[in-house]
């Protein structure tokens, strides 16, 4: 019989707000976090699977953004979107005690505080794309639609032109 999978924080507020997923396991690799192992777990497109960044403005503090995992996000670009001057990824040691989630395990759901959400503007090519569901080893399956409704994520381009 197959291991009943354990709801996460953020599966539960989906839940409490009527929003379709589906938790989907992937075997973890401690010494490979990276989306693109990710990908490769769930036999995913890595434009599908997304990792969630946090950044810290120089004017508005703390925001996220939602990038596909092979892609890097273009720091003058976020920081013009987030009403900032100039943004800079938070130091790892700081990514637990902001958000309450560890490297490999962040999502834009259920963080401690709920910060302004930036999604790439490919999410919305898919039907569904993968985001973390807030462990390391189980991702969420949803709809990009429904992540910017209950994140109030603001869809725009996030990542350098030179990419």
């Amino acid at each position: 019989m197959a291991k009943k999978l354990e709801k996460t924080n953020a599966a539960r507020l989906l839940d409490r707000a009527g929003i379709s997923y589906d938790l989907i396991p992937y075997t973890v690799d401690e010494n490979d976090l990276a989306a693109t192992h990710v990908a490769e777990e769930l036999g995913e497109p890595i434009e599908q699977v997304f990792k969630t960044l946090v950044l810290k403005g120089d004017r508005n503090g703390h925001f996220v953004c939602v990038v596909p995992g092979d892609r890097e996000v273009d720091l003058k670009k976020v920081a013009r979107l987030s009403g900032n001057k100039s943004a800079q990824m938070i130091p790892m040691k700081e990514l637990l005690p902001t958000t309450g989630y560890i490297r490999g395990g962040c999502t834009p759901i259920g963080m401690k505080k709920r910060f302004p959400t930036l999604l790439h503007e490919s999410a919305e090519l898919y039907d569904y794309i993968y985001i973390s569901a807030g462990v390391r080893g189980l991702q969420l399956k949803l709809s990009p639609r429904d992540l910017v409704v209950y994140t109030e994520a603001t869809v725009a381009d996030l990542i350098s032109e030179n990419e």
